[in-house]
This record gives structure tokens, sequence and C-alpha cells, in this order.
């Protein structure tokens, strides 16, 4: 992402929010950031008339007019400090106001039609680790974005406010050439300009490097914080397996790549910060040396040669703006082509074609029409299915590995949107997926159970009485315990607990991929026996490889290499 796609992302990442509800919210609180900053300049103009006076006051030795002075910078210092410490106060709510609104935004895009899925689905760059872009990019980008401009808006104005007044004081340099003389007005504006453009540029060369490594620098970082979440997210099969050696070089390998990186982002800081160091050193002489002269002369006398001083260092200060900033600058570009590229892959995924036709029938089926499951590198898993799942009846999806059970299912549930065909549910059926792994939310085991429903205020569910029928009556009396569920309960028990799910939430079609596959058989007979004698109206589709389910289903679909048979199973 270079030149002008850098520019184009970042406008496209900023302008939503100052085009959002809250945009005069936003100019308000901008109006005020600028003002106050317009008003600190202000003060250091200001400041610099009065270092020429009390300098001038001083060199006379008239200490009568000196403590007039003092008042005088008393009430300049008290205004500039209320301008600076409110312009910070004022940007900080205005970054919150901006940051909450771009989570709240990004948190509802990475959810919504279930990108959070499609993204690790479709794979691809721009998409690893969107927590932390989520969390620590968006902070970082509004931070940025607001300390970057206001620095220039500030720097901006003192170079209109200084400029002026160094090119009165400078005067006029005259240069003998030969017979000839050249006279050059503001000549010491001219040896800033000069010298903070040539500045600029050797800045960019030593720290454009940097651009680079401070991307690489935040995914490393987050690519180690995540193996450790995974460890920690799977420390039962990890124990299980004794892999804490594999687990441990995989630290190793991770962390020594933010090492690494790190060391090399420290090279060339130090490079640029010798080179940043060495220009400021340079430029806190240079107008004391062009001045110089004036004041041996008797042109100037100590009040101006200090108010000369110090608008150099203004102008000097606002044209090395990019100088001083490039660090800030070069995280910040990596900062917008990481926030960027997660943004145009949300795009992509959400904007995915899908050639699937979901609709509604007046009958009471489930109807599948020319069905075609694909992979996103477009081999086809599946083609040409056409069945009927009615009302209380059960099928069951087998075959091998890897022939496309779950994938098809995926596909029913609109959330794989490589395929197509026609797929139609009776007017009003509600439906529900069930993962092999059920998804247990932090919390109390009860909002647990009724998840994804709010637990309702009056239950009319006896939960006791459930988990009792499901072989696990002894959490009854921790229904509204606060822990990790899915650290607790083995996977056979969440497994029993989902099926409880089923009992309240009453779809009228449920998925089931591979749901019963932690249970015994005994539990497994009893959970689909509790189903039928509970919910006798609901069409069930599963997942599995069991030939004791084949006794719990009317048909059996067997799908092979991309074909597929339907056949009725024998009670």
């Amino acid at each position: 992402m270079r030149g002008k796609a850098l520019a184009v992302t970042a406008w496209h990442l900023m302008r939503s929010y100052w085009k959002s509800e809250e945009k005069w919210t936003a100019a308000a609180l901008m109006g005020g950031v600028v003002l106050l900053t317009l008003g600190q300049v202000y003060m250091l103009v200001l400041n610099n008339d009065w270092m020429r006076d009390f300098y001038g006051t001083l060199e006379a030795r008239d200490f009568a007019a000196l403590w007039p002075l003092v008042g005088q910078f008393a009430g300049i210092a008290a205004g500039f400090i209320i301008m600076a410490v409110y312009s910070i106060y004022v940007r900080q709510i205005l970054e919150i106001k901006w940051r909450t609104w771009m989570t709240d935004r990004y948190l509802e895009a990475w959810m919504r039609r279930q990108n959070y899925y499609r993204l690790q689905a479709d794979g691809g760059d721009g998409v690893d680790n969107p927590d932390q872009r989520i969390s620590d990019d968006i902070n970082e980008f509004v931070s940025l974005t607001l300390s970057l401009f206001v620095g220039f808006i500030q720097q901006l104005t003192s170079l209109a406010a200084f400029i002026f007044i160094l090119w009165e004081l400078s005067g006029n340099l005259s240069v003998p050439l030969g017979d000839a003389v050249l006279s050059i007005p503001g000549y010491m504006v001219w040896v800033t300009v000069i010298y903070s453009v040539a500045g600029t540029y050797i800045a960019h060369k030593i720290g454009r490097k940097l651009i680079g490594l401070n991307f690489d620098q935040q995914r490393y970082e987050a690519d180690f914080r995540f193996s450790m979440v995974r460890v920690r997210e799977n420390s039962e099969s990890i124990a299980f397996y004794g892999g804490e050696k594999p687990e441990m070089q995989n630290f190793q390998e991770r962390f020594s790549m933010v090492i690494s990186n790190f060391w090399a982002l420290m090279k060339r800081t130090k490079f640029l910060n010798f080179y940043v160091n060495g220009y400021a050193q340079l430029a806190a002489i240079v107008p004391i040396l062009l001045a110089l002269p004036k004041f041996i002369d008797g042109s100037i006398n100590m009040g101006g040669l200090m108010q000369t001083i110090m608008a150099f260092g203004r102008v000097q200060d606002a044209l090395s703006y990019f100088v001083d900033a490039y660090s800030s600058i070069a995280r910040y570009i990596a900062v917008i082509r990481r926030l960027g590229g997660f943004t145009q892959h949300m795009e992509k995924v959400e904007g995915l074609p899908s050639e699937f036709a979901f609709g509604t029938n007046g009958g009471n089926a489930l109807m599948l029409q020319d069905v075609q499951v694909d992979l996103p590198d477009g081999r086809k898993l599946l083609e040409g299915l056409s069945l009927a799942v009615p009302a209380g009846k059960y099928l069951l999806i087998s075959g091998g590995s890897g022939c496309g059970k779950s994938t098809l299912l995926r596909a029913l549930a609109g959330i794989w949107p490589y395929g197509r065909g026609n797929v139609a549910l009776p007017s009003g059926w509600r439906t529900m997926f069930l993962p092999q792994r059920p998804y247990l939310p932090l919390g109390s085991l009860r909002r647990a159970i009724y998840y994804p429903q709010p637990v309702p205020e009056k239950e009319t569910a006896d939960l006791g009485e459930l988990l009792e029928r499901f072989g696990i009556g002894r959490l009854a009396d921790r229904l509204d315990e606060v822990d990790d569920w899915s650290r607790i309960l083995s996977l056979g028990e969440q497994q029993r607990l989902a099926f409880i799910r089923i009992l309240l939430f009453r779809p009228d079609m449920v998925f089931l991929d591979e749901s019963t596959s932690a249970m015994d058989e005994q539990r497994e007979a009893e959970a689909y026996d509790a189903l039928k004698e509970l919910l006798p109206e609901m069409a069930v589709v599963s997942v599995g490889h069991r030939s004791t389910l084949f006794k719990k289903h009317d048909k059996k679909l067997q799908l092979t290499g991309g074909s597929w048979q339907l056949s009725a199973l024998a009670d």
C-alpha cells in the first residue's frame, strides 16, 4: 500500500465518523481543540515579544521595569498552561467518542452475517488477529490521527505567525560578489527553510524502514499473545498429550520473531534518534551564529537577539515537524495498513456473491433443490442435491472425512457462501444448529444452558429435572455459579447441555453436527429419545459416523467424493 492508495485508505477510515450521526459533536470538539491550539500559538507570540522587552530591560539594567514584566510573564504563562491542559483534555474527549464509535461499528461489522467466521473460512491477507485490530489498532489510529493532526495545525500556525517576525528581524544579508553586493532579504528564513527541507528528506531516508518494522512488530506481538491464549483454551488436551515441549518450542519461535524484529526496530530507531537529536542540537546554535554579527555591530540589543533566536526556533520547529514526528508517522502508516487491510477483507467477505437462494414454502418440510457446495478455490464438494426433510422426520448425513458433511450444514445455515441451489423452509419455522463442540459463554451455568437465548425473567422449564434426565443432575445446585464451564465440564457433559438447549429453544428443525460424538451409546440414545418424546414434530438433520445412529433416523444421505445417495433406514 503506497502513496495514493495509503491516503485513500486513511481517508476512508476517517470519513465514516466525520459523516456519522456524531459529526456535529465531533466538529464542535475539534473546533475547540483547534481554537485552544491557536490560543497557545498566540501566547507564544506574546511570549516572543515579552522576551525582547525583558532582555532589553535586563541589558539596560532597568530593574524597576523588570517586576511588571515578571507579572506580565505570569499572565502569559497561566494563559498558555490553561489552554495547553484543556487542549489535551478536549482532544481526549474526542478520542474517546471517536474510538467508541469506531469500535462499535467494527464489532457490528465483524459479527454481522457471521463475518467473524467467514474471515477465517476465506483466509487471505489482512485477516490475522482481528481482536488486536479492533482493540489496539483502532485505539492507535484514533490517537495518532488526532495527535498528528493537532501537532500539524499547531506547527502550521506557528510557522504562519513567526515566519513574518523572523523575516522582519532578519533584515537583509549583504554578500559581496566581486564589485557587486548581493542583498538577501529575510536571509534567516531561507536558511531555516533549506535546512528543514534537507533534514526532512534525510530523516525519511533513514526512517522509512520503520514503517514495515512497526507493521511486523504489531503482528508478531499479536501472534505470540494468541499462541498463549490457544494453550489456555486447550490446556486439557495439551496436558493429556504431554505437549509442553512442542508448545514451549512454539512460544520460543514466536517470541524470537518478536525480539528479532524489535532488535531491528531498535537499531533503526537508534539511527533515526542520532540524526534527530543531532539535527536539533545543530538547529539550536545556528540562529545564534546567524544573529551574532548584528548583535556585535549594535544593530540589535540583547532583547532583539533573544527574540530572533526564539523566532528562528519556532520557525525551525514548525518546518521540522515531520523530522521530529517521523517515528510516530511510521507507526501511523503501519496502523493504517493493518486496519485498512482488515477493513477491506471484511468488506470482501461480506460482499462475497452467493448463489444460494434461501426462501420459504407453503409445505411442512425443508426442501433442497439442486444444491451444490464448493470450496473457496472452486472445487466441488457436492452437486445436484435435491431432497425433502418433513416435520418429525430424522435425516442422517454420513460419509468419509472431508467429503463435505459439515460444510453442507454450514451452507444450510447461510454462513458458507461458496455454492448454489435453492433452500426453502416452511414459513415460520425456527432452526437451530449444534456444532460438535458446544460454545459455553462465560458467566453462570444457567446463562450457558439458555444460550443463545437470554435467561427469561420467569422460567417455565424445570432445569433441575432436565439436568437429571441427561445424567448431570449434580449441576442443579450450581445453576447460578459463575465460572468457565467449558473448562469444568467434559465434552460429553457439554454436549448433553446442548441438547437441553434444544428443548428450551424448541426449534422446528435442528441440525446436529456430530453433536453426540463424546457421549456413550446409551447417553446418545437417551438424548435422541428425549427429542423424539418432547419435540415430536421437530425435524432433525444429523451428521455422524456411528452405526448406532441408524436406528434413530428415518433416512441416510451418503456423501462420497462429490456424489450422494439417499436411502431409507430400516427400523
